[in-house]
């Protein structure tokens, strides 16, 4: 069993060898979705081209999803075209994780501004620093993370987002907390 000074040691260096990935210069975070880094697609205010949030009377369906040092239960989802999904997510690791929809593109380019809210003091291997988020890095935007695709939790913290996926097409649901991705966190999603 991993005791806390391991989780964070591993977290320390899961955020340098992101860093070294990513390269550590500043990449400002930008959309105007209600002052946060926008939508992880990069069209912030114009939806997402495989879904919108849901609404709750209109749920087909559940899905409870656990989130563990660098792994999700479970690790796949099929779901129809169509469909109202209610997940349900639970952060039961000791460190901060994520749980976010969308396509590898996406994850990408959200995990450089993972980045930034680290490399700022927002976002630490095991806390929020929501103070922090709420900075103005100018023009309006903040770090905040508030996509309605995504959930970011700390330990023992629970969230749900409420989804109506639009097309049949592949996407994942990973956590791009920086090093998380690239250590094995990250599921499938099957839109049929």
């Amino acid at each position: 069993m991993k005791n806390y000074m391991t989780i964070k040691a591993f977290a320390a260096l899961s955020y340098t060898a992101a860093a070294l990935l990513l390269g550590t210069a500043p990449s400002y975070a930008a959309g105007p979705h209600s002052g946060g880094h926008g939508h992880a697609d990069g069209n912030a205010g114009h939806g997402f081209d495989f879904g919108a949030p849901g609404k709750a009377s209109n749920v087909t369906r559940t899905v409870d999803i656990t989130l563990k040092e660098n792994f999700f239960e479970p690790e796949n989802i099929d779901v129809k075209a169509g469909e109202t999904i209610r997940f349900r997510i639970s952060n039961q690791g000791e460190l901060v994780h994520e749980f976010n929809i969308g396509t590898a593109a996406m994850h990408a380019r959200h995990q450089k501004e993972m980045m930034t809210m680290m490399e700022h003091g927002a976002l630490e291997a095991d806390r929020i620093n929501h103070d922090m988020m709420k900075m103005d890095m100018g023009g309006g935007k903040t770090m905040e993370h508030n996509d309605p695709n995504s959930a970011l939790l700390e330990p023992g913290k629970s969230a749900e987002i409420i989804w109506k996926f639009t097309k049949a097409m592949e996407l994942e649901f990973a956590c791009n907390v920086p090093g998380h991705y690239e250590a094995g966190m990250v599921g499938k999603m099957h839109v049929k």
